[in-house]
């Protein structure tokens, strides 16, 4: 047999070389998550995020029912933390709940206007206000209902426009990562805002301000990974960001998208996925011989749902905005805007704002927390009433 000379085998090198490079890249999953792997049998009025505690239970803060439980998923049982009242070990609205280090809890509630450390054993201890600073009318608001909580403990929440006290609406914000130790805060991100709209009720000294967002406007959506990253996808661009603290931003690449239309089905379905989510937070603002109060508060309030009193863009933006969800190796699982009726779709993105893979889930399911056991996620009736469900963790590349 020949033997190849020396001068033939760089070529055989270089042609390999080229193969290689050329070599496409690993294929996105794409996973239906099928049947849950644990469903609790009783509904809820409503859940935005779960705490899954480190013996397999999970806590649910229900701001409809005003009501704290620990639930057990696979025994079906759930018990109730704490009381309605205004007191120590007492809440008005629970409507929230966020991991700290420790093993600790960050209750979120509403009613009361503040926010409450439980330790390990889930007992009560110290709160600080929901309010940051010293509110002046026209001025920035920034209230610490977190849309993420980081490895650390330190909170993120954005800052609200001047629109709040009687300035112009701004068309993006800040978020802020708030120490709950000082109460000081820094800016860690900025953002873009949906289009809002504003109304105003009572007198000058009792005032109410409803700001209501655009039904379906784009609006960048974020999240927080445990590093105290802020992970931000970019409407214009479908675009995932990553800033890190004292870093730079680091961008992935676009992801392609479609637009869709909006027609009656997808307003309808819009108007319908926004009271199985609650509705938003209501705060009140009232005047008293010069002394400013708050009050903040989720459901009730305007409960219209009739589409021809809205404005409509004609298209969906590529994702939902609001908050994304981090799971436990930091993937962040954007929500994709599809046609009404199709399946609840997830992108999930690595570190480097790349995607690795798509989830599906059924129609109108939403994703709202992660643990070791899995992926919590929330599905809602014809009647708003949530049912809570986990679902073992997708492989991805």
């Amino acid at each position: 047999m020949a033997i190849p000379s020396s001068a033939s085998r760089p070529i055989y090198v270089l042609l390999t070389f080229f193969a290689l490079a050329a070599f496409p890249r690993p294929a996105e999953a794409q996973v239906a998550m099928g049947s849950p792997d644990a469903s609790f049998p009783e509904d809820f009025g409503t859940i935005q995020t779960v705490r899954e505690l480190p013996d397999g239970r999970v806590l649910v803060a229900d701001p409809l029912a005003k009501a704290l439980y620990a639930v057990d998923l696979d025994a079906g049982t759930r018990v109730v933390i704490g009381r309605e009242g205004e007191g120590p070990e007492e809440y008005r609205q629970p409507d929230a709940v966020w991991p700290l280090p420790g093993d600790s809890t960050l209750l979120v509630d509403l009613g009361n206007g503040r926010l409450v450390a439980l330790g390990p054993d889930l007992s009560f201890g110290p709160t600080m206000p929901i309010t940051v600073g010293n509110f002046q009318p026209g001025q920035p608001l920034i209230l610490a209902i977190p849309q993420g909580v980081d490895g650390a403990g330190y909170l993120y929440a954005r800052v609200m426009g001047g629109g709040m006290g009687g300035g112009p609406m701004p068309d993006s914000a800040d978020i802020v990562r708030i120490d709950r130790g000082t109460g000081t805060t820094e800016t860690a991100a900025r953002f873009k805002i949906r289009d809002m709209t504003e109304r105003r009720s009572g007198g000058a000294n009792n005032q109410e301000v409803a700001l209501s967002p655009v039904p379906l406007s784009p609006e960048d959506a974020w999240g927080v990974a445990s590093d105290g990253s802020v992970v931000l996808a970019r409407a214009g661009s479908y675009q995932l960001e990553r800033v890190a603290p004292g870093e730079n931003a680091s961008k992935g690449p676009p992801v392609p998208f479609d637009p869709i239309r909006i027609g009656t089905a997808e307003k309808e379905e819009y108007l319908a996925e926004l009271g199985g989510a609650g509705g938003g937070i209501r705060v009140g603002v009232e005047m008293v011989n010069g002394e400013m109060s708050m009050a903040f508060a989720r459901g009730g309030g305007d409960t219209n749902r009739e589409i021809d009193q809205y404005t409509w863009p004609e298209e969906k933006p590529p994702f939902y905005s609001g908050r994304i969800p981090v799971d436990l190796s930091d993937r962040a699982w954007v929500r994709r805007h599809v046609e009404a009726g199709e399946p609840s779709t997830y992108d999930v993105f690595d570190e480097a704002g790349e995607r690795v893979g798509t989830v599906l889930l059924d129609h109108g399911k939403r994703v709202i927390g992660f643990g070791q056991r899995g992926v919590y996620v929330v599905a809602f009736d014809d009647f708003d009433l949530n049912y809570l469900e986990r679902y073992p963790l997708p492989a991805f590349r």
